[in-house]
């Protein structure tokens, strides 16, 4: 059975990126498997809801979280309001499916002092990688780019002249974003290293490997793994953590919310209010310190 004109449909008309219609092909890929293993029927167009119940109740004896479960079924949902569209179906068996419980993930972001560790006090190698890899720390504190939007930069993309980023962000929306003179001067240190490089392949893309190919995703969170691994004991640490840690540093410092969001490349505030709390922890001890009836 084809998904091409669903998938058609994510790329050119809802603007989704290659690789969440990747990810939407492979969930729905799964259920059909799972649909002709157990009730012999490979076509996911004429299911009933207590079939998609089955496969759920299969994730959930797989040991697959309820997070991801939920994902599943809403690249299932987004098909079937698809087929709803164009008239291929008449009811979706999803209409009346309520999303199972998930805890709330708090995201702890690196404090200001760990991000100064690893920026001011780490020895950063004068070599190709040393100088990338800071380059790459800079710009995600200084941007809250996301690690996918990262590794598509290009060398177009930077206008060192006007301290300006294009990013192209999710559903191909593209946003510039103001750069700060420090990582203006270390752009352009990283450019004379990438000049020197034997082999360039990729010539467009900004971020490359030694070998002179686009640097790659894995690769981009062994790198902020790894730096922030000797300057903070906390669990995670994730190109998204740099990106929670730019936000809520910017909020902290009075950013108005909705220059956060824009910067973000969020689509609603409610995506970028997931930052406020420690921005409220913040207000709280300079509200404690400075009200009169508190002395």
């Amino acid at each position: 059975m084809s998904f091409k004109p669903f998938t058609d449909y994510l790329l050119l008309e809802k603007k989704y990126s290659p690789l969440t219609i990747n990810a939407y092909q492979k969930d729905l890929e799964s259920f059909q498997k799972h649909n002709q293993e157990q009730f012999d029927e490979i076509n996911i167009k004429t299911v009933n809801y207590s079939q998609i119940r089955s496969w759920i109740i299969c994730l959930v004896e797989d040991g697959i979280a309820n997070r991801s479960i939920n994902r599943k079924i809403s690249s299932l949902n987004t098909y079937y309001k698809f087929l709803l569209k164009v008239d291929s179906i008449e009811v979706n068996p999803l209409a009346k499916h309520r999303a199972l419980k998930t805890s709330k993930k708090v995201q702890i972001p690196f404090s200001e002092n760990e991000i100064s560790l690893v920026l001011d006090d780490l020895n950063f190698d004068d070599s190709f990688q040393g100088v990338r890899d800071k380059l790459i720390i800079e710009l995600f504190y200084s941007t809250g780019i996301r690690r996918i939007e990262l590794v598509q930069l290009k060398l177009q993309d930077i206008d060192v002249s006007n301290r300006t980023l294009k990013v192209l962000g999710k559903r191909n929306k593209e946003r510039l974003l103001p750069l700060l003179n420090s990582v203006i001067e270390a752009i352009k240190r990283y450019l004379i290293k990438r000049q020197e490089l034997q082999i360039i392949n990729d010539k467009a893309y900004l971020f490359l490997t030694k070998k002179g190919v686009k640097i790659y995703e894995t690769l981009v969170y062994r790198i902020i793994n790894d730096y922030f691994s000797k300057a903070s004991t906390k669990v995670k640490k994730s190109p998204h953590i740099l990106r929670h840690s730019f936000a809520t540093h910017l909020l902290n410092q009075g950013a108005d919310l909705n220059a956060v969001k824009e910067l973000l490349g969020h689509s609603s505030l409610a995506a970028t209010q997931i930052y406020t709390h420690n921005s409220i922890a913040e207000l709280k001890k300079v509200y404690d310190k400075t009200h009169p009836r508190n002395k």
